[in-house]
């Protein structure tokens, strides 16, 4: 009878560890999976949001004549009436040191085999 009543309380025992886990480690690891899901989202909000204001601003600057202006210059290469444009073209050193232009293969010299230099020999002779 005594053995019988050790393994009954050690039975339940466990199932009440196991329901404790069940009902409090386990939402508690969703819970805190959803607090990190949550601070991610504000994250991205407060930076959606810093980008809003910037672009907003940069709406309320192409709307001023000065801002036209400069990019019509910039972009466009325009100039007023009177006016004379000139471009000044990059050096040498600030084209090789451009990352979009286009870079040479470089040339490699291949020396020639004795077959081909037998070859060429009986081919010149013929």
């Amino acid at each position: 009878m005594n053995r019988l009543r050790r393994v009954l309380g050690v039975l339940a025992v466990t199932v009440a560890l196991v329901a404790i886990l069940a009902l409090a480690v386990f939402p508690t690891r969703g819970y805190l999976d959803q607090r990190r899901q949550l601070d991610l989202a504000q994250r991205r909000v407060e930076l959606l949001a810093q980008q809003n204001d910037q672009l907003s601003k940069r709406v309320d600057r192409l709307h001023t004549d000065a801002e036209i202006e400069r990019l019509a210059r910039e972009q466009y290469h325009l100039v007023r009436p009177g006016e004379e444009a000139y471009a000044v073209l990059p050096s040498v050193e600030e084209i090789a040191e451009d990352p979009q232009v286009p870079k040479r293969a470089p040339v490699v010299h291949r020396s020639e085999s004795l077959w081909s230099k037998v070859r060429n020999t009986v081919v010149f002779w013929d």
